[in-house]
């Protein structure tokens, strides 16, 4: 079984706002293409990852959507009770609603948010609970996604934990992909 945790920037590090935002499109295609060639070579049964606003959401429907298609499960961990509880209606209705579609929904936490503590469980369990990770992160512009970098990168010292990253080059040369292919259709 290959377990894969997803992770990455939250919507508001890369001022990605409103699911209509051209760079979430980008940041999705950007996943499906890597999901889609996992899924292909047989190397992926379960997409895990956590809610946060952002890449972590966007993963989840993606892979949502690929189970139309592949043979994947989909598992959203959050790291104590009432996450989200603060957010708009909108984005707490939107988290209920892929809470519903996934195949796993859990808490590392049966406690509401309490400390620093239940972040740091919740990273662990996810590091090793899974078999590789894929990242929406660039080192080069750290954010909140550079704790469970930093995490994954010490874990590689002494094990055998692949990490693939989908950068900021890796995003604007998607963007440009689909630049060109619109620019092709309209002509």
């Amino acid at each position: 079984m290959q377990r894969l945790w997803v992770t990455g920037y939250r919507n508001y590090e890369i001022n990605a706002f409103g699911d209509q935002d051209p760079k979430i499109k980008i940041v999705k295609l950007a996943l499906k293409k890597r999901l889609q060639a996992m899924l292909e070579n047989g190397q992926l049964d379960w997409v895990i990852t956590g809610a946060n606003l952002g890449v972590e959401q966007w993963a989840s429907e993606v892979a949502i959507e690929l189970r139309e298609t592949y043979p994947v499960r989909i598992s959203m961990i959050i790291p104590y009770e009432e996450f989200g509880h603060r957010w708009n209606e909108a984005n707490q209705t939107k988290f209920l609603n892929l809470k519903e579609q996934v195949d796993f929904f859990a808490s590392t936490s049966n406690q509401p948010y309490q400390s620093p503590v239940q972040l740091r469980n919740y990273q662990n369990f996810l590091l090793t609970h899974t078999d590789s990770a894929l990242m929406v992160y660039d080192p080069e512009s750290p954010g909140k996604p550079e704790y469970d970098y930093n995490l994954i990168r010490k874990y590689q010292e002494t094990n055998d934990y692949p990490l693939e990253l989908i950068d900021f080059y890796d995003l604007q040369d998607e963007a440009e992909e689909q630049a060109q292919q619109e620019e092709d259709f309209n002509e």
